[in-house]
């Protein structure tokens, strides 16, 4: 395909809706929580995107214009955005538990000029184009869709950091190139797959690997409707024969623990993927011994998707996410100088991503400090700290921004909350900095202890002891009968140290 001409919807549909060997061939199916399950082939989902693009054009929208999705997860949800960027619209997809003064920010922020929500949403006052979900798959025009070229913009997706606000972080067509390092590299998709995504369309983790990705190979992607139980995923994968189910580690953990998984066939079942927070390695051996399949994990961040993994062909080193994809252009860069030159093997640094990496982003949207800020050179460098061996395998050492700095150390949550959560009677860990003045920070674990077991803070200060050099020992441990995650799965640290004050205040 030119690349000059490049469309990520084209790219992912077309090739297939128009080969008659593959044009009735399954492309997607919203899997119903009464079973009744709709599917559409490739040429229904191809001639859809193409309606709905015809319609916004139809509308008054043209080419750059930004469309905020703020529907629930719904095939609309799949559909709207899809058919945005086949149009040369900008598609932003957003979450529907946005309140409107949350919705309101991303509007005015990305200009957008159209906003696509529920029927039942409620109303705010917003002078654009309002397309309603039940309106959405009726959509048609007479204009043909303008073609894209690979720097176009391709969708904008809102990411929460270090800011205030959330950032936009602006995505080219070219993206979909820069997936297939993925798809070769971690996901290994077949044509002839089932595939399944348990998270929601608001997440760009399943927009790309639980539809693009898959559509790109031809195969037959899956989505479940939500909410649904952690016990019910087992009869859904044996269910529908799903070949790769992918989720957060959050979710796998929550299936060992509710389900029966035993009792299931899942024989269909490949590989699971995993990816959105660090794999522990006692998650990682839990289900491969319950299961007999194994978890390829990768590391990834919303400016380029994943690009470090571990895959069928890549062998799976526990307690690393594995090594850079084939295609990538990967260092680590020093932590304390503006060097470009990659540290040593071994030595903890600054992972970091070459610019001309396909899946990378364009840009922030509308913050060029914040940019610049991100690149040394011709580096991307996205805040994750990490050390390369000697054969090439990447060792997550948390975010630069979640080091914690205590009597002169800086030291990592993520290698302190492994240690602890091989204690067997601890479930999950999180390590934070807790300050108690400007001059003193205490290295605090909330942990999460096993179900049924009695564990107290005299034990793991002697687990510790035996485990940890002692500047990395925590210097106080609080007890959680869960930690706090996005809806997504990702821990929220923040939160955490914010409920520790308040809980100090009411002392």
């Amino acid at each position: 395909m030119d690349t000059m001409n490049l469309n990520i919807t084209r790219y992912c549909l077309e090739q297939w809706a128009c080969d008659n060997s593959t044009a009735s061939k399954p492309a997607f199916t919203f899997a119903r929580k009464n079973k009744k399950n709709d599917t559409w082939t490739y040429q229904e989902v191809w001639n859809l995107v193409q309606s709905i693009g015809k319609g916004y054009i139809k509308l008054g929208l043209k080419k750059g214009d930004r469309v905020l999705i703020r529907l629930p997860h719904s095939p609309e949800y799949a559909f709207a955005f899809f058919g945005a960027n086949i149009a040369g619209l900008i598609p932003i997809p957003a979450s529907p538990q946005l309140t409107n003064e949350e919705a309101s920010f991303l509007l005015e922020d990305s200009g957008a000029t159209c906003i696509v929500q529920s029927s039942t949403a409620q109303p705010f006052n917003f002078k654009g184009i309002t397309i309603e979900d039940k309106n959405l798959l009726h959509m048609n025009g007479e204009k043909e869709l303008p073609f894209t070229k690979s720097e176009d913009p391709g969708f904008l997706i809102y990411t929460s950091g270090t800011t205030a606000k959330p950032k936009g972080v602006l995505h080219a067509q070219r993206t979909v190139l820069g997936r297939a390092f993925m798809r070769k590299g971690w996901q290994d998709f077949q044509k002839q797959d089932i595939t399944m995504h348990a998270g929601t369309l608001n997440w760009s983790y399943t927009l790309g690997v639980g539809l693009l990705d898959a559509w790109a190979v031809g195969a037959h992607a899956t989505l479940q409707e939500s909410p649904i139980e952690p016990d019910e995923w087992p009869e859904i994968i044996e269910r529908l024969k799903i070949n790769v189910f992918s989720a957060v580690p959050t979710i796998f953990r929550q299936i060992l623990k509710y389900s029966e998984i035993e009792k299931y066939d899942l024989s269909a079942l490949r590989h699971v993927l995993c990816g959105g927070e660090p794999l522990t390695p006692a998650l990682y051996e839990e289900w491969e011994s319950r299961t007999n399949t194994k978890i390829h994990e990768a590391l990834g961040m919303t400016e380029l998707s994943t690009y470090i993994s571990s895959s069928p062909t890549i062998t799976t080193r526990i307690g690393s996410p594995g090594k850079p994809q084939l295609g990538r252009n990967i260092a680590i860069l020093p932590e304390d100088s503006d060097s470009t030159e990659p540290v040593p093997p071994n030595e903890i640094g600054l992972l970091a991503s070459h610019r001309s990496d396909p899946g990378l982003m364009l840009g922030y949207w509308n913050r060029p400090q914040e940019e610049s800020a991100v690149f040394r050179g011709d580096w991307f460098i996205g805040g994750d700290r990490a050390a390369m061996d000697t054969d090439g395998y990447i060792w997550f050492h948390g975010r630069a921004d979640d080091v914690i700095k205590s009597f002169g150390f800086r030291l990592s949550p993520v290698e302190i909350e492994a240690v602890l959560e091989s204690h067997p009677e601890v479930s999950e860990a999180a390590v934070i900095g807790y300050q108690l003045d400007e001059s003193k920070t205490l290295v605090t674990a909330c942990i999460v202890p096993v179900e049924n077991h009695d564990i107290n803070e005299q034990n793991l200060k002697i687990f510790a002891t035996e485990h940890l050099a002692e500047y990395k020992q925590p210097h106080q441990y609080k007890f959680f009968k869960s930690l706090p995650r996005t809806k997504n799965g990702k821990l929220q640290r923040s939160v955490l140290l914010k409920s520790l004050h308040e809980a100090s205040k009411n002392l």
